[in-house]
């Protein structure tokens, strides 16, 4: 099924400046809120704490909510509605631990029932400790980054058929942060200075396939993450989830490109590597339209009408998606023009 034309010829890669001015406003929007706002707003999955959900027969004021909570010891605690507000659901943020047992449900159903004359039901507790949030945060770090590196070796080895090379280089980044992380060093930091590392290498290693893609995600990453630090929503590891979901769909996307790209690079010899990238992206639109058109519908329907509970990670797949495949088409496929100036000057 064909959407777009056979011969079409949208010049994608005359307008790549463009594309690039617009993703660095983008990422640097995105590195301004997450320093403006200290990081991203944690979820108790990172922080530690207690989340509980309750659900009410009718509207309550907050005021009252959290006059039921202090008087069985819960304080500071933050209070707001959860989903839409014909629900009456209200979702409890706290750093106090609880305990999720019988007792402490109905003598927390009696204190909300005494301050606001309703019955209150509790629908979930969650409790999550602060060492253990404080791991989960650096592991989902580390499954980004790691889940980055390993598809470098596959980009590498099938595009390029550097395996050995790709893998030791891989081997010896995954070394040199687990060592790191031992002495405690901060993840975030730690995995960023790994990524630079890694572009360096791919650099003189001339791994351009690799460096291509391996740019264009840690471009969908950061926008998404940024989006969530701008909106000041809750990164949770559901999230993270989302997350490792968008890098394996950008990746497709990418590499359908850049296997037509290799394609026809033997066959159009005469003609400028500009025209061939040109070419394939757009024998590769109608498939590329398809695919990430039929997803974001799907998905989208699940953000309108999955409920609370996943709208989040639906809005994280949502962002993904469309950047994901914007940087396949505007970012990706461009770099590879660079390595046509190394070559030159080689």
């Amino acid at each position: 099924m064909q959407f777009i034309k056979p011969g079409t010829k949208i010049d994608f890669i005359g307008k790549r400046y463009i594309a690039f001015s617009l993703s660095g406003l983008m990422i640097l929007i995105s590195i301004i809120s997450l320093i403006f706002h200290g990081g991203l707003n944690y979820g108790i999955d990172f922080l530690g704490g207690s989340v509980i959900q309750l659900k009410f027969d009718s509207s309550v004021e907050i005021a009252k909510i959290k006059s039921g909570l202090e008087s069985v010891d819960i304080r500071k605690a933050t209070v707001q509605t959860f989903g839409e507000d014909k629900n009456n659901e209200y979702l409890v943020r706290t750093d106090t631990p609880v305990t999720a047992d019988k007792e402490f449900t109905d003598k927390l159903e009696q204190a909300l029932k005494s301050v606001t004359g309703q019955n209150a039901e509790i629908r979930r507790v969650e409790i999550v400790g602060p060492k253990v949030g404080k791991d989960l945060q650096e592991k989902a770090l580390l499954a980004i980054f790691y889940s980055l590196l390993f598809l470098a070796i596959y980009i590498s080895g099938r595009f390029e058929f550097k395996w050995l090379s790709s893998a030791i280089l891989a081997v010896v980044l995954m070394g040199v942060v687990y060592f790191c992380s031992v002495f405690k060093i901060n993840m975030a930091l730690l995995i960023a200075f790994a990524l630079f590392i890694t572009f360096v290498f791919f650099w003189f290693l001339d791994l351009k396939y690799a460096m291509a893609a391996i740019v264009a995600l840690v471009h969908d990453v950061i926008i998404t993450v940024g989006m969530f630090s701008i909106l000041g929503k809750e990164f949770n590891l559901p999230i993270v989830a989302a997350v490792l979901a968008i890098i394996g769909y950008s990746l497709n996307d990418t590499i359908i490109i850049f296997d037509r790209i290799r394609e026809n690079l033997p066959k159009h010899r005469k003609i400028s590597l500009a025209a061939v990238i040109n070419k394939s992206v757009n024998e590769t639109l109608s498939r590329t339209i398809l695919t990430s058109g039929l997803t974001l519908l799907v998905v989208i329907a699940l953000f309108i009408l999955g409920g609370g509970i996943i709208h989040d990670f639906t809005f994280a797949l949502i962002v993904g998606i469309i950047v994901g495949t914007y940087s396949s088409i505007y970012v990706a496929s461009p770099i590879l023009i660079a390595w046509q100036g190394k070559t030159k000057k080689k």
